[in-house]
């Protein structure tokens, strides 16, 4: 299924999404689903992430995403590590922020083990959509920085193209951004069979017409739309922790068992609200894959609480990493990462694939701390 990217089909979808913005009421049979994320004070979590390497040949190196998020919506309060003979360093990223464990073990490791944990308190985020000044003034070169293309999410050519169709008459950045945001949403579609979280290559996804993907797929182009029209934006990268509190089982975690629970979320820095909280790929996840049915309409009750809410806020469930993109491991002469949410190691015989169980055995785990 590809989805021609005209424009009068950009002008279609944009209109479209004028029409659903405003979610029909739930009918009777649907009135328990709900989706109201709204700030009701911190939640303490443990965040455990264990490597082991299998069958490996020479010195080997793993590098493990640290938390490194200090916000009104995550703080990191510790981050401890351990690896029997592993010489483990902290490093942050000077140019991201991006804190990285690096464990290295030598070629006579006989099964490289590192364990990481990371302690942060999460909670609920909801914009206010009344405030007319941001509560934290934000440095304007720094802003700069997140209208800036990266390697993958590209702001120039058809991506350019496309947002400027999109936002065609709207006179204000949340209103752009919800247009971006609304054709984000009704132009893209969630492709399960998509290996990890995506690619998030927003260039050949417009040029090919191949709007499907996951999270570093919609979501990138939901960012990149949004520089591409003067508005920072960035991905954050991190994971689900623990169920959602609405229900909605694809907007939750295993914390028993979360590989595979990786999810980029997004921010747009509008003048009122400064940094608000957008996730339109979560929206389409429950489109594709809340019911046995793959929902295609954004209208839908089951959707539109959903859809509505995610634009401004989103559920404290979730972990942070970091915002970095285009990034080098420390002490890696590898290609530089589009994103790192993600285990990463390499043995003599060459980096292992951390989408594939057999070569890469890793668990990651959630505790919430009540106490």
């Amino acid at each position: 299924m590809h989805t021609p990217i005209s424009r009068r089909t950009v002008l279609q979808a944009a209109c479209a999404s004028m029409v659903f913005s405003g979610s029909p009421p739930l009918r009777a049979q649907d009135a328990a689903r709900r989706f109201e994320p709204k700030p009701q004070g911190w939640r303490t979590f443990d965040v455990t992430t264990t490597v082991q390497i299998k069958a490996a040949s020479g010195a080997t190196r793993v590098w493990l995403p640290v938390t490194s998020l200090d916000t009104p919506w995550q703080r990191t309060v510790d981050v401890s590590y351990s690896g029997e003979g592993a010489n483990l360093e902290l490093v942050r990223d000077k140019a991201t922020g991006a804190a990285t464990l690096v464990a290295s073990f030598a070629a006579d490791s006989a099964q490289p083990t590192v364990t990481l944990v990371n302690r942060v308190q999460t909670q609920n985020r909801a914009a206010d959509w009344n405030q007319r000044k941001p509560a934290v003034a934000e440095d304007a070169a720094d802003l700069r920085r997140w209208t800036e293309p990266s390697e993958l999410i590209t702001t120039d050519g058809i991506v350019r193209k496309v947002a400027t169709q999109i936002v065609s008459g709207a006179r204000t950045d949340q209103e752009k951004a919800q247009r971006i945001f609304d054709w984000v949403v009704i132009s893209t579609y969630r492709e399960p069979k998509v290996r990890g979280c995506g690619v998030g290559d927003i260039k050949t996804m417009l040029e090919t017409e191949n709007l499907s993907g996951k999270c570093a797929d919609i979501n990138s182009l939901f960012v990149g739309l949004c520089r591409a029209v003067g508005i920072p934006a960035r991905d954050i990268y991190g994971i689900r922790l623990v169920p959602s509190a609405f229900g909605y089982r694809e907007l939750g975690g295993n914390p028993a068992n979360l590989k595979g629970a990786q999810h980029c979320r997004a921010e747009v820095y509008l003048q009122a609200q400064g940094w608000v909280a957008m996730d339109p790929a979560d929206v389409t996840k429950v489109m594709r894959q809340e019911t046995t049915e793959w929902i295609r309409d954004a209208g839908h009750p089951i959707v539109a609480p959903v859809r509505k809410a995610l634009f401004g806020s989103w559920e404290g469930n979730w972990m942070g990493y970091n915002t970095a993109s285009d990034l080098a491991l420390p002490q890696s002469e590898n290609r530089k990462l589009p994103f790192f949410m993600y285990p990463q190691a390499q043995t003599a015989a060459g980096l292992r694939d951390p989408y594939d169980p057999d070569a890469f055995a890793y668990q990651i785990t959630a505790r919430e701390i009540t106490a």
